[in-house]
């Protein structure tokens, strides 16, 4: 009797270990896959967006939102570039695999008094003595975004993104953010 209270045991700790390593992956059986992408940028994201213009501008630092929400079919352009069609590798994921394509993510720019846009992270047009990049990442960073020239492995220098939580995967199955579930600062 000893025995099988042991393997029972094996067996329960077995299972909890399995949900808790592929609780994203249940969580998916349990979610509908089929729900649609957004089709705009999440309100708070927006709203975010908004700000960061806004105080950039109160730095003297004009500021270019380059890319916004991207819909499967754009995303799939995007990563062919540098691949089967001219251009720089600009991304490592297909549609469906971007927090763009979940209206989750922007990307900027910094624009020049003549009206060109620049991806210059030394400039320092407001001549503070730091770069006008950097005060905009800070910026974005203080409204909640996370920014892609922080990632460990593919850098996305432009990139500024609200995940709330969730995961690729988790969206990829159904989940969405709500705008009640996180409060910009």
């Amino acid at each position: 009797m000893k025995g099988f209270n042991f393997i029972t045991y094996l067996f329960i700790i077995g299972i909890g270990f399995l949900i808790i390593h592929f609780k994203d992956d249940l969580e998916g059986m349990f979610i509908q896959k089929d729900v649609p992408l957004p089709t705009e940028l999440h309100p708070t994201v927006n709203e975010a967006k908004d700000t960061l213009i806004k105080k950039a501008a109160d730095k003297d630092i004009e500021i270019v939102i380059t890319d916004g929400h991207r819909t499967k079919e754009e995303q799939n352009a995007l990563y062919e570039k540098g691949r089967s069609t001219e251009g720089k590798v600009v991304t490592n994921v297909t549609g469906g695999g971007s927090y763009h394509n979940y209206g989750l993510a922007i990307d900027f720019a910094l624009k020049l008094d003549d009206g060109n846009v620049v991806w210059d992270m030394e400039r320092d047009d407001n001549e503070n003595g730091k770069a006008d990049w950097m005060e905009v990442v800070a910026i974005a960073k203080n409204l909640g975004f996370d920014w892609g020239g922080d990632w460990s492995s593919f850098k996305d220098y432009p990139h500024l993104q609200m995940d709330f939580g969730l995961t690729m995967r988790q969206l990829k199955n159904g989940q969405r953010p709500d705008k009640s579930e996180y409060a910009t600062n």
